[in-house]
């Protein structure tokens, strides 16, 4: 299903009477086409006279651009009722899903038959549909290693990135050599953009018919140049 706001506080209340002693009170919710997530409780933190962290205007999100069964709806809002109840009573955990999320998730579960969860594992279904299929411009490395595997690795549109993981990559005493391309394939849209210093392994005959179409570039001192 496909969750709608009504639908959202309708199951909101629902569960703040039934879970939550109706703590809670109402926050805007809002729906989200993001890939990244499934719900999300976000809000602002200050420090209040006495250095203490207090946590404010909190708002609501949930995912529409998966079709999930609606019990796994139902789960990730109680999912995400669990962080705001957690920072609306300014209770400190360790970690975002610390001992104090997995005590009221495993109580919660256990009283209420419920399958509320740390992380999504998602169908191989559900995480195409998370793919986002518009066009963007990707610049990808691909890495060649003297072992004869192939990894790749989409970086940020920064030169200084570029320079910075291409520098430090082919230094490394297992890489033959990486080539870089500029390309607005969707292929690409499904993995993380970032300057770690990482790879993502898979047969080169799987990538390198996405990138037929890839602008070319290379690297000149502090420079990237996009070939002709």
């Amino acid at each position: 299903m496909i969750a709608t706001i009504q639908y959202v506080e309708k199951k909101f209340e629902e569960y703040n009477q039934q879970m939550f002693a109706g703590q809670l009170p109402k926050l805007p919710i809002e729906l989200s086409d993001a890939k990244t997530f499934l719900g999300k409780c976000v809000c602002r933190k200050r420090i209040n006279p006495e250095g203490k962290t207090e946590y404010y205007d909190f708002r609501l999100h949930i995912n529409t651009r998966i079709n999930l069964p609606e019990q796994e709806v139902e789960d990730t809002i109680i999912h995400e009722m669990i962080h705001y109840f957690i920072k609306w009573n300014q209770m400190e955990d360790t970690s975002s899903h610390g001992p104090i999320f997995q005590h009221m998730m495993n109580s919660i579960n256990e009283k209420y038959g419920r399958h509320v969860t740390i992380r999504h594992e998602g169908t191989e279904e559900q995480n195409e549909q998370a793919i986002d299929k518009r066009q963007h411009w990707h610049v990808v490395a691909v890495v060649h290693f003297k072992d004869g595997r192939t990894g790749i690795k989409v970086l940020p549109r920064v030169m200084p990135s570029i320079v910075n993981y291409y520098t430090k990559i082919v230094a490394t005493k297992d890489v033959v050599n990486i080539d870089l391309f500029m390309s607005n394939d969707v292929f690409f849209n499904r993995y993380p953009n970032s300057s770690a210093l990482r790879v993502y392994y898979m047969e080169k005959d799987e990538v390198m018919p996405h990138l037929t179409d890839a602008k070319t570039l290379s690297i000149k001192g502090q420079k990237v140049l996009i070939n002709d």
